[in-house]
């Protein structure tokens, strides 16, 4: 029983770094040694595609209106592309907004408004087959672009493999507007780069991807996580590759609180369970670099808490046995220091070392509420406006 139980205990270890540390430095590597320098010319105004940028929009009045004036002002023909909005069931002044934008917009600005809440996969389902562009780009409200940003997400369409194209979304303070990026961030935007350079990125970034309408894929309504649903199920059905471009930038404000964030990261989990049931077809060996991404970088990093759950229970079990005393007391220091982190202030690089450990803490502790969440049904496919701070407009 002793040997199940070390057994266990290192495996699960063994797997929580895999996905953590071994993971990014092996898709690194196989990215520079395998992967395609990608390129892509910018296209001509007289080329350029018919875009139709789609918003989904809930209770967004506080910034719908510095939104369309941001989409407005982007670097592309005027006549080749156009904004739709499509409004959930907002009781606010969404609606009006939009509309006053469409009015003097006619030929650039629509309104679809749905009166009742129907569900973020709903609302995609019914709107974007309908839209005018070949091309739709996803976005958020509280999302903003630089004016090059869609230029730069168009360009690799030329390619009629090219299925969706993720773009790279830099998160601000909500109160200070500054980068706010830190190096969780950065490492996760390092580990797309390189999905990407294989043909094997996963998903996309709602705040920003575009997609080929053609080959869109309609999602089961009551889905958490479209922006990962819709590109991967694009790649099933129809083998359609999946980029990512770190010159196609958009800006978004962090949420306002910690207990925001953590809702969004159980929401997060939530869908991403739900995900892996529906998208199971990725782990087969045909899917190449899709699915040795998919699994390393989604079924083992979401199956992480799992793993710690049982490391700790193995260890508590182990104790009387050297060496597992010390291995639990190293256990226990790194959580007390995650707990540590939450409080402490400064921002010298040994805090922000300390706060990655609570990063790592929250942020399985969230997925295991995502899991309890998606596995009795709590989470519904409708979203929750997450609370900001003003807008800080970016153009």
């Amino acid at each position: 029983m002793l040997n199940v139980l070390s057994v266990v205990l290192w495996s699960s270890l063994a797997m929580v770094i895999y996905a953590y540390l071994v993971y990014p430095v092996l898709i690194c590597l196989c990215a520079r040694l395998f992967g395609r320098s990608l390129e892509a010319p910018l296209i001509a105004n007289e080329q350029a595609p018919f875009v139709s940028i789609l918003i989904s929009a809930l209770n967004e009045e506080e910034v719908i209106g510095e939104r369309l004036q941001n989409a407005l002002a982007l670097d592309y023909p005027a006549e080749r592309f156009e904004i739709v909005v499509a409004s959930d069931g907002s009781v606010d002044g969404t609606a009006e907004i939009v509309q006053s934008f469409a009015n003097r917009f006619p030929e650039r600005v629509q309104l679809i408004d749905f009166p009742q809440r129907r569900g973020k996969a709903t609302v995609l389902n019914n709107v974007l087959p309908e839209v005018r562009g070949e091309i739709v780009v996803m976005t958020d409200a509280n999302t903003y672009f630089d004016r090059s940003a869609l230029r730069n997400l168009t360009r690799w369409f030329q390619d009629p493999d090219v299925g969706a194209v993720c773009g790279k979304l830099i998160l601000q303070d909500a109160v200070t507007g500054r980068n706010a990026d830190g190096l969780y961030w950065r490492y996760e935007t390092l580990i797309k780069r390189c999905e990407g350079r294989l043909g094997a990125l996963l998903g996309a970034n709602g705040a920003i991807y575009a997609l080929r309408r053609t080959k869109f894929v309609p999602i089961p309504s009551d889905t958490i996580l479209d922006d990962f649903m819709i590109p991967l199920s694009m790649t099933l059905q129809h083998g359609a590759k999946i980029l990512y471009d770190a010159e196609a930038i958009a800006t978004e404000e962090t949420p306002a609180s910690v207990g925001d964030e953590f809702r969004r990261r159980s929401r997060i989990g939530a869908g991403g369970y739900q995900s892996l049931i529906r998208l199971r077809k990725l782990l087969l060996p045909r899917y190449g670099w899709t699915c040795f991404a998919f699994l390393s970088h989604k079924v083992l990093r979401w199956s992480c808490p799992l793993f710690l759950l049982l490391a700790l229970a193995t260890n508590i079990a182990l104790v009387g046995q050297t060496p597992f005393q010390y291995l639990l007391a190293i256990q226990c220091a790194f959580y007390l220091t995650a707990l540590i982190g939450l409080i402490l202030p400064g921002n010298s690089i040994a805090i922000r070392l300390i706060r990655l450990t609570s990063m790592f803490a929250s942020m399985n502790l969230a997925l295991a509420v995502g899991f309890v969440r998606w596995a009795f049904g709590w989470q519904r496919g409708t979203w929750q406006r997450t609370a900001r701070a003003p807008a800080t407009v970016a153009s």
